[in-house]
C-alpha cells in the first residue's frame, strides 16, 4: 500500500481517538489525559517518548540512524466554549470544546507514527530522526505570556532540528484538497494593553476634571483613522480593541479607563510601526493632562514558511494525491504559535480541508469536521516528513 492507502486503512483508529479526545477536551496546559494518551500511543511503536515538557507536552522520538532531524507538531488544547452541537461525541467536560480541531490534529499526528513506523520497520525509510511534538497551549499563554510553542523551545524541544511540518485542519476549507504558501502564511499577534488616568469631577463640572473615557475614545478613534487606506493586512498589519472599561457612575467623569486589544502583523517592521501609531494617537490624552500606560505584549511571531522545504513538503503531497487537490491559500490574520518553532528551523505549514456538508467556522459553538481528512492529514505529514528526510542532507 502507498501511503495514502496506509492511512485510510487507519481511518476507524483516528476517528474513535479523534472523538474520543473531542468528548474529554482539556484546556491550555492542562492538556494531562490528552497527553497521556499520545505517550501511551508512542510508547506502543517502539519510540523513545519524554513527557511533562512545558507542563504537558509530549515529545516521541523514531531513531532511523545518521540522517537530518525532522520534526512534526500538533496542538493539543481546547477552548472555553460550550458545545452546541448534538452528535454523540460531544464534550462532557462543562464549558469546554474542541472548537478549533487540535483534537483531530492529535489523531492525524498519531496516524502519521504509524505510517512512519511502518515504514521504518519495512526498511523503506530513509535514514534520519523523526521527532513528534505534541504540544500544549497553542490558544493561549501562561502568566508570563508565553505560549505552548515557546515554552517547548525554551525548554530545547527543536535542538538539532533540520525543519519542522504542521498542519491544521480548516474547517470552511473544501474537504480533500491540500493548502500551501511560501513565505507569510499566518500573523503575528500581540495583545495591548492601556490604561488612561484623568481627574474625576462632577459630570455638571467638568471644567474641574480631565475626562479619561473622552480622552480614550478620542485616542482608539485616532488609531484606526491613522490605519492606511486600502490597507493590505499583510503589508499594513492591523489593530482591533476588544474591550474598553471605565467610569464608576453616571454622574460622575471617569479617572480611569482600561482599554484591551490585539495586533496583527506579518514583519518585525509592520509591528514597530503599529506601536508607533498607538503612541502617537494617545498623546491626546497627555496634551490635555492626563497620563497614559501602553503595554504591548511580546505575542505570537508571524508564520513565515521557508521557501525550501515549503516547496519539498508540497511536491510530496502533489505526489501522494495529485496536483488538482493542492492548492494555493493566502496570508491569514490569525495567529499561530508554530511560528516559534519555524523561527528555530525552516519549517512548513498547510492547510487541509475538512469541511462538512455545512462548513463551521473555527472557535464557534458548533465546530465540526468531516472526519476524511483525519487520514489525509495523517498521509500529507508522513510524505512531507519521508521526503525531507531524503532531501535535507
Amino acid at each position: 500500500m502507498n501511503l495514502l492507502e496506509q492511512a485510510k486503512a487507519l481511518s476507524a483508529d483516528l476517528t474513535a481517538i479523534r472523538r474520543d479526545l473531542h468528548q474529554h477536551p482539556e484546556l491550555s496546559f492542562q492538556e494531562v489525559r490528552t497527553a497521556g494518551i499520545a505517550a501511551k500511543e508512542m510508547e506502543a511503536l517502539g519510540f523513545s517518548v519524554r513527557t511533562g515538557i512545558s507542563r504537558t507536552g509530549v515529545v516521541a522520538e523514531l531513531d532511523n540512524g545518521e540522517g537530518p532531524v525532522i520534526a512534526l507538531r500538533a496542538d493539543m488544547d481546547a477552548l472555553p466554549i460550550k458545545e452546541a452541537n448534538t452528535h454523540d461525541f460531544v464534550s462532557q467536560n462543562p464549558g469546554v470544546m474542541h472548537a478549533c480541531g487540535h483534537d483531530g490534529h492529535v489523531s492525524g499526528l498519531i496516524g502519521a507514527a504509524r505510517i512512519l513506523a511502518e515504514e521504518r520497520d519495512s526498511g523503506r525509510l530513509p535514514a534520519g530522526t523523526l521527532r513528534f511534538i505534541f504540544q500544549p497551549s497553542e490558544e493561549t499563554t501562561d502568566d508570563e505570556g508565553k505560549s505552548g510553542a515557546r515554552r517547548m523551545v525554551e525548554e530545547g524541544v527543536m535542538e538539532g532540528v533540520d525543519a519542522v511540518i504542521g498542519l491544521h485542519l480548516g474547517g470552511p476549507l473544501p474537504s480533500g484538497k491540500i493548502f500551501f504558501a511560501a513565505g507569510p502564511i499566518m500573523a503575528g499577534a500581540a495583545e495591548i494593553h492601556i490604561d488612561v488616568h484623568g481627574k474625576s469631577s462632577h459630570a455638571g463640572m467638568p471644567e474641574a476634571g480631565i475626562d479619561a473615557l473622552v480622552l480614550a475614545a478620542r485616542a482608539v478613534v485616532a488609531v484606526q483613522d491613522a490605519a492606511p487606506k486600502n490597507r493590505s493586512p499583510v503589508k499594513d498589519g492591523l489593530i482591533s480593541f476588544g474591550q474598553f472599561a471605565g467610569g464608576t457612575a453616571t454622574n460622575v467623569l471617569a479617572d480611569h479607563v482600561a482599554i484591551h486589544g490585539t495586533m496583527r502583523f506579518f514583519s518585525e517592521e509592520t509591528r514597530k510601526r503599529l506601536e508607533q501609531r498607538l503612541k502617537d494617537a494617545f498623546e491626546v490624552v497627555v496634551e490635555a493632562g492626563g497620563r497614559m500606560e501602553i503595554d504591548v505584549e511580546a505575542g505570537i511571531l508571524p508564520v513565515i514558511n521557508d521557501d525550501r522545504v515549503t516547496e519539498i513538503v508540497r511536491a510530496a503531497v502533489v505526489d501522494l494525491v495529485g496536483e488538482e487537490d493542492v492548492l494555493p491559500i493566502q496570508p491569514m490574520t490569525l495567529a499561530e504559535d508554530f511560528a516559534f518553532l519555524s523561527h528555530e528551523a525552516p519549517g512548513t505549514f498547510f492547510w487541509v480541508g475538512a469541511a462538512s456538508p455545512r462548513p463551521r467556522m473555527h472557535h464557534e459553538a458548533d465546530f465540526d469536521i468531516d472526519e476524511s481528512a483525519l487520514p489525509l492529514g495523517a498521509a500529507t505529514l508522513a510524505a512531507g516528513a519521508i521526503r525531507l528526510l531524503e532531501e535535507m542532507r
